[in-house]
């Protein structure tokens, strides 16, 4: 399956560009970085030497798809795909897996 702004929840998001457009903590709204690590209730998001440690609840991530990605006619154009992070709470392992529409296993 390939990796659109539609299945992204559904896809690994390890070296993806990522930013923190909302956040439960105000302190976390901005951040912006790759994504290094991930578990089932943080995204680790790393830039300039620091990581950030970031729950997933609570929070809504702005991801960027490269063009190529099937998510724009223009191949060259990179997308940004917003995620309500309660969407990505689940072992990645697991949330990868999963087959079908449904959000639950």
């Amino acid at each position: 399956m390939p990796r659109t702004p539609a299945t992204l929840a559904r896809h690994e998001l390890l070296g993806l560009a990522a930013r923190v457009s909302d956040a439960a903590d105000p302190g976390l709204v901005g951040i912006d970085g790759t994504v290094v690590a991930e578990s089932t209730n943080t995204v680790s998001i790393e830039q300039g030497g620091r990581t950030w440690q970031v729950p997933k609840a609570g929070a809504t991530f702005a991801f960027d798809l490269p063009g190529d990605a099937g998510a724009s006619p223009d191949a060259g154009e990179p997308v940004t795909v917003a995620v309500d992070g309660e969407r990505l709470i689940a072992r990645p392992a697991r949330r990868t897996e999963r087959r079908g529409e449904s959000t639950w296993r």
